[in-house]
């Protein structure tokens, strides 16, 4: 009986994780609300460097969280998203082979410098290239990935 009590429990634990929602984050910049989520069926975790440098770096988590460091090269620790629809849809302009979103981030203040308004989102372009198979934050961090 307590076999089949573990495995019951089991599938619908399995049950429940397979049919978990995407994580949405509301949030409100210049007097609008925006939604985003960190999940838009492609790899966009990991690691973004300029093209043949080492620093300045940005990393994404799949949780969300990241780091993001400037040319002065201060790290400093962010909360990021891509801009979707209130129920979890990506938001992106199709173009010949590419597609670009809105890429949003916040610093949260537990790296060396502090953000001036603990509210404050910044606005970033993140594009997809199919045929390069990269992807790129404001066009100069770039990261490779494999489908």
């Amino acid at each position: 009986m307590k076999k089949i009590s573990l495995l019951l429990a089991a599938l619908i634990l399995g049950a429940f994780n397979s049919f978990a929602q995407i994580k949405i984050t509301k949030f409100k910049s210049d007097n609008k609300v925006h939604y985003i989520a960190n999940v838009i069926g492609y790899p966009i975790f990991g690691q973004y460097n300029y093209v043949n440098q080492i620093e300045p770096i940005t990393v994404l988590n799949p949780d969300g969280t990241g780091i993001i460091q400037n040319e002065d090269l201060v790290k400093e620790n962010i909360i990021w998203g891509i801009e979707c629809s209130e129920s979890g849809i990506p938001i992106f302009k199709e173009g010949f082979n590419s597609a670009a979103y809105s890429f949003w981030y916040k610093i949260t203040g537990n790296g060396k410098t502090k953000a001036k308004d603990d509210d404050q989102w910044i606005l970033q372009s993140f594009t997809i290239h199919y045929n390069n198979k990269k992807m790129f934050i404001s066009g100069e961090r770039v990261k490779e990935y494999v489908e």
